[in-house]
């Protein structure tokens, strides 16, 4: 592959990545746009503050602190610094009564489009099956082409038959490739799109030319698509493998040399239908730019459908001699998911039906927590905001009420919190699911419009660049004092001091245990899944 040289840029607000910053101030180190709602949380004990231009050292604005407030999960008094009515462009910092100073931040209507494109490009750089190349803060970041020969059939009952199984991202800090989280990852990078394509379609990613009719970020995502693809099983029956990797995890090596045998594994009905679910949006999304390839997508995605629709008991996947991600999970959220989507590309009754059906069975269930083991909210989302005619009226408006009563509950959460974190459970990936919580806002907001939930949503994505408990961004590369030990092979086999940049770690599973080292896969593990929402997060404040 031709190599392409991205420049990961990052604005003033991201500091160095090695400087630390150890301040008691604590905001969203990427800045603030002019008009948005600017906050700070400062754990000492302060009645007033004031804003400084960092080139002249002016005050440029002074306010009173609210608090103090006790906050019981981290042990902290705060007092919170609301600085919203101060809109000059340019680049500040607080200063407190003591004099203490807190990290530069800017002012600008851009702070979010370079930390998009570092965040955005991470899936790039997760390639499989071709070269990659990146600069950022100054090093490289390449491996050469990797997994060449995925996959081998033997545990679909071929010994030793190989067939095309290359390409598509690896899933997280290993590098195996897995259809559940994929299914999560590509329908809200493909709900991204939908929503906010005129400002993600401005932004170059400066990727390979690999799809050449595409926008840059859609180049991205039929990337994965059509590893996607190669997991339908080639016997036409619909069936979908629910993944593709070795028996065990590999190493702490670079993904070139990983050279053990890696396998289609056996089809379980949950891959199935997420497959159908996002070969179904992408027929739709990619519709204007390649029509072959969106009919491709559309046939593959009917073949499937029938298949779970002449097979409707719940296929689980079974480990067996596996030692990799299981992602095991029950199938009805994501056949919901899967009826939902085809109706929205097609418009045919039957899927609106079996739609209505299930989430009829679910009541209408909308969860203010929820993963790839859970995919029903992209469903309900998908199915409210459509605006094709049919819908049964009690089901349409009951989703409706619940979707903007989950919201809600993710606002208090979020304003009850002295570092508005709106999700207030801890554990595994929960950073994935602070990101993931915009998605409820965000379509809440358009059901429902209130400034609150955008509000809201920057307060989540402020709490992952460095308002929280530990003053640091949980994105590598971005942000004031970023993890620097990811649980990534690339970023511990490469001879880079900083990790593979872009990524958002898991987090803690309390308030206060989170550490930055690779060998918690636990807390500091990358994962496409966690990475989806962010930039889900991030393309709806480049609004």
């Amino acid at each position: 592959m031709k190599k392409n040289w991205l420049i990961f840029l990052l604005s003033i607000s991201c500091l160095e990545a090695y400087t630390q910053n150890t301040s008691n101030v604590r905001f969203n180190s990427l800045g603030f746009v002019p008009q948005q709602m600017k906050e700070a949380t400062i754990i000492k004990k302060c009645d007033s503050f004031v804003v400084k231009d960092a080139a002249t050292h002016e005050m440029v604005f002074a306010g009173k602190t609210r608090g103090p407030i006790f906050q019981q999960d981290v042990n902290q008094e705060a007092w919170i610094a609301d600085f919203s009515a101060f809109t000059n462009r340019g680049n500040y910092y607080i200063e407190l009564p003591d004099g203490e100073k807190s990290a530069v931040f800017p002012v600008n209507e851009n702070v979010y489009h370079e930390p998009f494109e570092t965040v955005m490009r991470g899936f790039y750089l997760w390639r499989c099956g071709t070269d990659v190349y990146g600069k950022h803060n100054g090093e490289i970041f390449s491996h050469a082409a990797c997994h060449l020969d995925d996959g081998y059939d033997d545990y679909l009952g071929n010994k030793g038959f190989k067939r095309d199984g290359t390409g598509g991202w690896h899933d997280a800090g290993d590098y195996g490739k897995y259809v559940v989280n994929a299914g999560i990852t590509l329908g809200i990078l493909f709900m991204a799109w939908e929503h906010f394509q005129p400002d993600i379609e401005k932004i170059s990613l400066d990727i390979p030319d690999t799809a050449p009719k595409l926008p840059d970020y859609l180049k991205e995502l039929k990337w994965e698509t059509d590893w996607i693809l190669k997991m339908q099983y080639p016997d036409g029956s619909g069936r979908v493998s629910h993944k593709l990797t070795r028996v065990e995890f590999a190493p702490f090596i670079m993904p070139e040399e990983d050279k053990e045998k890696r396998y289609f594994t056996e089809w379980s009905s949950a891959a199935t239908a997420d497959f159908v679910a996002i070969t179904a949006m992408a027929a739709r999304i990619f519709a204007p730019f390649d029509k072959a390839f969106s009919e491709k997508c559309l046939k593959a995605a009917r073949l499937s459908y029938q298949y779970l629709k002449a097979h409707p008991e719940n296929k689980p996947f079974v480990q067996g001699d596996f030692k990799t991600g299981g992602y095991q999970t029950s199938d009805e959220d994501d056949r919901l998911w899967a009826a939902a989507e085809m109706w929205q590309t097609t418009g045919e009754e039957e899927f609106l039906r079996d739609f209505e059906k299930r989430t009829s069975k679910m009541n209408c269930r909308i969860d203010e927590d929820w993963d790839w083991g859970n995919v029903s909210n992209l469903g309900m989302f998908t199915y409210s905001l459509c605006e094709r005619k049919g819908k049964n009226k009690n089901v349409e408006q009951t989703i409706r009420q619940n979707i903007i009563a989950v919201a809600q509950k993710i606002v208090n959460n979020a304003q009850k919190d002295i570092y508005r974190r709106p999700l207030k459970r801890y554990y595994w990936g929960c950073n994935g699911t602070v990101a993931r919580q915009t998605i409820n806002l965000f379509v809440a907001d358009c059901l429902n419009s209130d400034k609150v939930y955008k509000e809201t949503a920057s307060d989540a994505v402020a709490h992952l660049f460095g308002r929280n408990y530990y003053n640091r961004s949980y994105v590598t590369g971005i942000g004031i004092n970023p993890p620097m030990h990811p649980h990534d092979r690339r970023s511990g086999a490469d001879k880079n001091r900083a990790p593979w940049p872009g990524y958002l770690v898991g987090g803690g599973h309390t308030a206060t245990d989170w550490v930055d080292e690779q060998n918690d896969y636990a807390r500091n593990e990358i994962a496409i899944n966690w990475q989806a929402p962010l930039v889900f997060a991030l393309g709806w404040m480049l609004k």
